[in-house]
């Protein structure tokens, strides 16, 4: 699923619009509030997942004693893949109950991209926003395609970041 390498979606069948270049892509699993730290356990138990990045919500650490995860990136065999918890930018995810996901697209231009995806059908939720550092920094935009999946539209993870255990 993730391609750690950037790919041109130029030419694409047929497609002749601006090209814009792709960082990655990761599948996200969105789960309920505090599930995500039982599921990151497992997929290491389970998988041999690696961990590879955690960022916490840096406003719940204090107020609770599980801390609600932003996201962990965990990488089983060659393919990386987000869990987080459920906050309120994933109620569309988890629309019917449940876990749901998300997939993230990470690329340098985040606004050509969005308004590519909109030119294609998609709806843009919201404005693009700029992450605070706590969230890994960077600009993130969201996105409903036509068959009601969520896309995060995100500026590319710095790799610099340290897992937390």
């Amino acid at each position: 699923m993730a391609n750690e390498g950037a790919a041109n979606t130029e030419h694409i069948n047929g497609d002749s619009g601006k090209a814009v270049s792709l960082a990655s892509f990761k599948a996200q699993l969105v789960l309920p509030e505090s599930k995500a730290i039982e599921a990151v356990k497992f997929y290491k138990a389970a998988f041999g997942a690696e961990e590879l990045v955690r960022v916490n919500h840096p406003k719940r650490k204090a107020d609770q004693d599980v801390p609600l995860i932003i996201f962990a990136e965990l990488k089983i065999s060659n393919t990386s893949f987000l869990v987080s918890d459920q906050t309120d930018d994933f109620v569309t995810a988890l629309d019917g109950g449940g876990c749901g996901i998300v997939f993230r697209l990470e690329t340098e231009d985040v606004a050509g991209l969005v308004a590519k995806a909109v030119e294609a059908g998609a709806v843009a939720d919201g404005e693009i926003t700029e992450m605070d550092d706590a969230y890994g920094g960077g600009l993130l935009g969201k996105l409903k395609d036509p068959f009601g999946v969520l896309w995060f539209v995100a500026s590319a993870t710095k790799k610099s970041c340290e897992a937390e255990s």
